[in-house]
């Protein structure tokens, strides 16, 4: 079974930055996708940003703000958001597709959400 938990939420005032980590535990392969989801009061989760090994895509709203990347030897994910706006506040959600060892199956696993609210 796979454990993803993330940190680095807060308050932040409009215009800084947070960097948001999540780490992967567990008898863990391979990590094929791993993503970053955010949901705000009263609307949908919605996909924010996604590593693979093809490359990153990034939902446009954040866009030359927000930076995916992840460090595979400590199976961590990390999102840098700078330029914050009160429009980016919601619990953000880290997501992987893990594959485990003796497993040929992958498993989706979804950490606790951290809060970050951007407001001055």
């Amino acid at each position: 079974q796979v454990q993803l938990v993330e940190s680095g939420g807060g308050l932040v005032q409009p215009g800084g930055s947070l960097r948001l980590s999540c780490v992967a535990s567990g008898s863990i392969r391979s990590i094929n996708v791993m993503g970053w989801y955010r949901q705000a009061p009263g609307k949908q989760r919605e996909l924010v940003a996604v590593i693979t090994s093809a490359g990153t895509n990034y939902a446009d709203s954040v866009k030359g703000r927000f930076t995916i990347s992840r460090d595979n030897a400590k199976n961590t994910g990390y999102l840098q958001m700078n330029s914050l706006e009160p429009e980016d506040t919601a619990v953000y959600y880290c997501n992987a597709l893990v594959f485990l060892e003796n497993s040929q199956l992958p498993e989706n696993s979804w950490g606790q959400g951290t809060q970050v609210t951007v407001s001055s």
